[in-house]
Protein backbone atom coordinates (compact mmCIF):
# COMPACT_ATOMS: atom_id res chain seq x y z
CA UNK A 1 0.00 0.00 0.00
CA UNK A 2 1.09 3.41 -1.02
CA UNK A 3 0.57 6.91 0.02
CA UNK A 4 0.49 10.03 -1.70
CA UNK A 5 0.46 13.73 -0.74
CA UNK A 6 -2.88 14.89 -1.10
CA UNK A 7 -2.68 18.17 -0.07
CA UNK A 8 0.97 19.83 0.53
CA UNK A 9 0.87 22.09 3.83
CA UNK A 10 3.03 22.93 6.74
CA UNK A 11 0.03 22.74 9.47
CA UNK A 12 1.08 22.87 12.86
CA UNK A 13 -1.70 20.17 14.08
CA UNK A 14 -3.20 19.22 11.44
CA UNK A 15 -6.66 16.92 12.55
CA UNK A 16 -9.89 15.25 11.98
CA UNK A 17 -10.09 14.82 8.38
CA UNK A 18 -13.76 14.48 7.49
CA UNK A 19 -15.70 13.71 3.96
CA UNK A 20 -18.42 15.32 3.24
CA UNK A 21 -20.47 13.52 0.55
CA UNK A 22 -22.46 16.51 -0.02
CA UNK A 23 -20.08 18.75 -1.16
CA UNK A 24 -17.66 15.95 -2.34
CA UNK A 25 -14.75 17.11 -0.52
CA UNK A 26 -12.57 16.55 2.76
CA UNK A 27 -12.58 18.72 5.70
CA UNK A 28 -9.52 18.65 8.27
CA UNK A 29 -8.13 21.14 10.36
CA UNK A 30 -5.10 22.47 12.03
CA UNK A 31 -5.98 23.30 15.65
CA UNK A 32 -2.77 25.08 16.65
CA UNK A 33 -3.08 27.42 13.52
CA UNK A 34 -6.91 28.03 14.08
CA UNK A 35 -7.85 27.13 10.81
CA UNK A 36 -10.56 24.89 9.13
CA UNK A 37 -9.10 23.37 5.55
CA UNK A 38 -11.78 22.23 2.49
CA UNK A 39 -10.29 19.89 -0.31
CA UNK A 40 -12.02 18.82 -3.27
CA UNK A 41 -9.87 15.54 -4.81
CA UNK A 42 -12.30 15.87 -7.72
CA UNK A 43 -11.12 19.46 -8.90
CA UNK A 44 -8.06 19.95 -7.10
CA UNK A 45 -10.29 23.12 -5.04
CA UNK A 46 -8.96 23.85 -2.13
CA UNK A 47 -10.11 26.44 0.68
CA UNK A 48 -9.12 27.82 4.14
CA UNK A 49 -11.26 29.62 6.88
CA UNK A 50 -9.70 30.94 9.96
CA UNK A 51 -11.49 30.77 13.10
CA UNK A 52 -11.17 32.93 16.00
CA UNK A 53 -10.04 30.21 18.81
CA UNK A 54 -7.46 27.08 18.21
CA UNK A 55 -10.25 24.33 16.73
CA UNK A 56 -10.45 20.33 17.79
CA UNK A 57 -12.66 19.26 14.88
CA UNK A 58 -15.35 20.54 11.98
CA UNK A 59 -18.02 17.89 10.72
CA UNK A 60 -20.98 18.41 8.43
CA UNK A 61 -24.12 19.80 10.13
CA UNK A 62 -27.65 18.56 8.49
CA UNK A 63 -29.14 21.64 8.05
CA UNK A 64 -25.49 23.25 5.80
CA UNK A 65 -22.54 24.62 7.37
CA UNK A 66 -20.34 22.58 10.38
CA UNK A 67 -19.98 22.20 13.42
CA UNK A 68 -17.16 23.45 15.14
CA UNK A 69 -15.41 21.96 18.15
CA UNK A 70 -13.59 24.62 19.73
CA UNK A 71 -11.61 25.90 22.84
CA UNK A 72 -13.95 27.85 24.19
CA UNK A 73 -17.07 25.09 23.54
CA UNK A 74 -18.70 24.00 20.33
CA UNK A 75 -20.25 26.06 17.29
CA UNK A 76 -22.14 26.54 14.63
CA UNK A 77 -20.86 27.98 11.13
CA UNK A 78 -23.80 28.67 9.07
CA UNK A 79 -24.01 27.92 5.08
CA UNK A 80 -24.32 31.98 4.68
CA UNK A 81 -20.54 31.50 7.29
CA UNK A 82 -21.99 33.28 10.37
CA UNK A 83 -21.03 31.63 13.33
CA UNK A 84 -23.41 30.84 16.80
CA UNK A 85 -22.81 29.42 19.92
CA UNK A 86 -24.19 25.80 20.56
CA UNK A 87 -23.48 24.98 23.36
CA UNK A 88 -20.03 27.46 25.40
CA UNK A 89 -18.48 26.29 28.15
CA UNK A 90 -14.86 27.98 28.82
CA UNK A 91 -12.78 26.00 31.02
CA UNK A 92 -9.12 28.15 31.89
CA UNK A 93 -6.38 26.19 30.42
CA UNK A 94 -8.60 23.36 28.20
CA UNK A 95 -9.69 23.37 24.55
CA UNK A 96 -11.14 21.50 22.32
CA UNK A 97 -10.05 18.60 20.47
CA UNK A 98 -11.27 15.34 18.71
CA UNK A 99 -15.08 15.11 18.08
CA UNK A 100 -17.44 12.50 15.88
CA UNK A 101 -20.82 12.39 14.75
CA UNK A 102 -22.45 9.13 16.18
CA UNK A 103 -25.19 6.95 14.40
CA UNK A 104 -27.97 9.05 15.52
CA UNK A 105 -26.08 12.54 14.15
CA UNK A 106 -25.25 13.47 17.96
CA UNK A 107 -21.53 15.16 17.79
CA UNK A 108 -19.65 13.40 20.73
CA UNK A 109 -16.40 15.95 21.25
CA UNK A 110 -13.42 15.35 23.51
CA UNK A 111 -10.95 18.33 25.16
CA UNK A 112 -7.88 18.40 27.09
CA UNK A 113 -5.92 20.81 28.98
CA UNK A 114 -2.94 22.41 27.30
CA UNK A 115 -0.45 21.32 29.60
CA UNK A 116 -1.79 17.27 28.87
CA UNK A 117 -2.88 16.79 32.84
CA UNK A 118 -3.84 13.58 33.97
CA UNK A 119 -8.02 13.60 33.87
CA UNK A 120 -8.20 17.47 32.51
CA UNK A 121 -9.90 16.63 29.83
CA UNK A 122 -13.94 15.27 29.09
CA UNK A 123 -15.88 13.42 26.53
CA UNK A 124 -19.61 14.85 25.85
CA UNK A 125 -22.18 14.11 23.85
CA UNK A 126 -24.33 16.78 22.24
CA UNK A 127 -27.44 17.17 20.40
CA UNK A 128 -29.22 19.93 18.12
CA UNK A 129 -30.79 21.94 20.79
CA UNK A 130 -27.69 22.15 22.65
CA UNK A 131 -27.79 19.98 25.20
CA UNK A 132 -24.59 18.77 26.39
CA UNK A 133 -24.34 15.59 28.69
CA UNK A 134 -20.55 14.51 30.09
CA UNK A 135 -20.11 10.87 29.23
CA UNK A 136 -16.45 10.61 30.56
CA UNK A 137 -15.12 12.93 32.90
CA UNK A 138 -11.85 11.56 33.73
CA UNK A 139 -9.92 11.70 30.40
CA UNK A 140 -6.75 13.32 29.74
CA UNK A 141 -6.24 13.26 26.06
CA UNK A 142 -9.39 12.55 24.50
CA UNK A 143 -8.93 11.44 20.70
CA UNK A 144 -10.48 8.99 18.01
CA UNK A 145 -14.16 8.19 18.52
CA UNK A 146 -16.00 5.90 16.41
CA UNK A 147 -18.62 2.99 15.47
CA UNK A 148 -18.51 -0.40 14.59
CA UNK A 149 -20.74 -0.43 10.94
CA UNK A 150 -24.37 -1.66 12.99
CA UNK A 151 -23.93 1.18 15.56
CA UNK A 152 -23.25 -1.31 18.49
CA UNK A 153 -20.20 -0.25 19.65
CA UNK A 154 -17.97 2.95 20.47
CA UNK A 155 -14.50 2.35 20.06
CA UNK A 156 -12.50 5.35 22.05
CA UNK A 157 -8.67 6.59 22.15
CA UNK A 158 -7.22 8.64 25.45
CA UNK A 159 -3.92 8.55 23.82
CA UNK A 160 -1.50 8.42 27.12
CA UNK A 161 -2.96 5.08 27.91
CA UNK A 162 -1.98 3.76 24.30
CA UNK A 163 -5.21 1.52 24.63
CA UNK A 164 -7.93 1.62 21.91
CA UNK A 165 -10.89 1.04 24.63
CA UNK A 166 -14.21 -0.59 23.02
CA UNK A 167 -17.77 0.05 25.02
CA UNK A 168 -21.31 -0.98 24.09
CA UNK A 169 -23.54 1.31 22.17
CA UNK A 170 -27.34 1.14 22.99
CA UNK A 171 -27.88 4.32 20.35
CA UNK A 172 -27.26 7.68 22.94
CA UNK A 173 -25.30 5.81 25.96
CA UNK A 174 -21.99 3.58 26.38
CA UNK A 175 -21.46 0.66 29.46
CA UNK A 176 -19.28 -1.65 29.69
CA UNK A 177 -15.68 -0.14 28.11
CA UNK A 178 -12.88 -2.82 27.72
CA UNK A 179 -9.46 -3.29 26.05
CA UNK A 180 -10.04 -3.82 22.34
CA UNK A 181 -5.87 -3.41 21.68
CA UNK A 182 -2.86 -1.94 22.86
CA UNK A 183 0.20 0.18 20.87
CA UNK A 184 2.96 -1.35 22.45
CA UNK A 185 6.17 1.02 23.85
CA UNK A 186 8.24 2.48 21.42
CA UNK A 187 5.57 2.17 18.48
CA UNK A 188 4.20 5.87 18.93
CA UNK A 189 0.96 6.89 20.55
CA UNK A 190 -2.53 5.83 19.41
CA UNK A 191 -4.83 9.21 18.08
CA UNK A 192 -7.46 9.57 15.58
CA UNK A 193 -9.18 6.58 14.12
CA UNK A 194 -11.66 5.48 12.14
CA UNK A 195 -13.69 1.78 11.48
CA UNK A 196 -14.11 0.50 7.99
CA UNK A 197 -17.01 -1.69 6.29
CA UNK A 198 -15.56 -4.76 7.53
CA UNK A 199 -15.51 -3.43 11.11
CA UNK A 200 -11.79 -2.84 11.45
CA UNK A 201 -10.35 -0.10 13.38
CA UNK A 202 -7.62 2.19 11.58
CA UNK A 203 -5.63 3.66 14.20
CA UNK A 204 -3.18 7.32 13.16
CA UNK A 205 0.24 6.61 15.72
CA UNK A 206 1.71 10.25 17.11
CA UNK A 207 5.38 9.58 17.40
CA UNK A 208 4.79 6.27 15.46
CA UNK A 209 5.02 7.38 11.67
CA UNK A 210 2.03 4.41 10.65
CA UNK A 211 -1.52 3.95 10.85
CA UNK A 212 -2.51 0.56 11.72
CA UNK A 213 -5.64 -1.27 11.26
CA UNK A 214 -6.76 -3.91 13.91
CA UNK A 215 -9.45 -6.80 13.03
CA UNK A 216 -12.78 -6.20 14.93
CA UNK A 217 -11.41 -9.46 17.26
CA UNK A 218 -8.45 -6.93 18.37
CA UNK A 219 -5.75 -8.48 16.42
CA UNK A 220 -3.37 -6.45 14.41
CA UNK A 221 -3.71 -6.65 10.69
CA UNK A 222 -1.93 -3.79 8.83
CA UNK A 223 1.10 -1.34 9.10
CA UNK A 224 1.54 1.02 7.07
CA UNK A 225 4.49 3.25 7.32
CA UNK A 226 3.97 7.29 6.68
CA UNK A 227 6.77 9.85 5.67
CA UNK A 228 6.41 11.65 9.07
CA UNK A 229 6.78 10.90 12.39
CA UNK A 230 3.01 12.32 14.02
CA UNK A 231 0.52 11.12 11.50
CA UNK A 232 -2.53 12.46 13.86
CA UNK A 233 -5.80 10.91 12.25
CA UNK A 234 -7.33 9.01 9.29
CA UNK A 235 -10.37 8.75 7.45
CA UNK A 236 -11.74 7.31 4.33
CA UNK A 237 -13.32 9.95 1.13
CA UNK A 238 -13.16 10.30 -2.49
CA UNK A 239 -15.26 8.19 -4.89
CA UNK A 240 -16.68 4.89 -2.87
CA UNK A 241 -15.10 5.58 0.16
CA UNK A 242 -12.25 3.74 -0.87
CA UNK A 243 -8.82 6.22 0.07
CA UNK A 244 -7.76 6.94 3.43
CA UNK A 245 -6.58 9.86 4.41
CA UNK A 246 -4.54 11.23 7.19
CA UNK A 247 -3.81 14.31 8.67
CA UNK A 248 -0.10 15.08 10.16
CA UNK A 249 1.55 17.57 12.60
CA UNK A 250 4.97 19.57 12.61
CA UNK A 251 4.56 21.05 15.86
CA UNK A 252 7.52 19.92 18.50
CA UNK A 253 10.09 18.65 15.92
CA UNK A 254 13.24 20.27 15.81
CA UNK A 255 13.40 19.32 12.38
CA UNK A 256 10.07 18.94 10.36
CA UNK A 257 10.35 16.51 7.38
CA UNK A 258 9.28 18.25 4.20
CA UNK A 259 5.98 16.87 4.27
CA UNK A 260 4.82 17.16 8.16
CA UNK A 261 1.83 19.21 8.62
CA UNK A 262 0.36 18.11 5.34
CA UNK A 263 -2.70 15.85 3.95
CA UNK A 264 -2.03 12.38 3.09
CA UNK A 265 -3.74 9.49 0.93
CA UNK A 266 -3.54 5.99 0.74
CA UNK A 267 -5.61 5.36 -2.32
CA UNK A 268 -7.75 2.43 -2.51
CA UNK A 269 -6.55 1.68 0.98
CA UNK A 270 -9.87 -0.09 1.65
CA UNK A 271 -14.20 0.66 1.80
CA UNK A 272 -15.02 3.14 4.48
CA UNK A 273 -18.31 3.66 6.47
CA UNK A 274 -20.54 6.86 5.32
CA UNK A 275 -20.54 9.35 8.35
CA UNK A 276 -23.81 11.03 9.12
CA UNK A 277 -23.89 14.59 9.53
CA UNK A 278 -24.70 16.76 13.02
CA UNK A 279 -28.58 16.81 13.18
CA UNK A 280 -28.54 19.92 14.21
Amino acid sequence: MTWEAAVRAEALLGEGPTWDPAAGRLIWVDILGSRVHTYDPGSGRRSVRTTGQHVGAAKPRAAGGLVLNLRDGVGLLDPDGSFRWLHRDPVPGRRGNDAAVAPDGSLWAGTMRYDEAPGGGTLSRLTGDGSAEVVLDDVTVSNGTGWSPDGRLMYYVDSPTRRIDVFDHDGERVAGRRRFAVVEEGAGFPDGLTVDADGCVWVALWDGGAVRRYAPDGTLDRVVELPVPRPTACAFGGTGLTDLYVTTARTGLSAPPALAGSLLVLPGAGEGLPQPPFRG
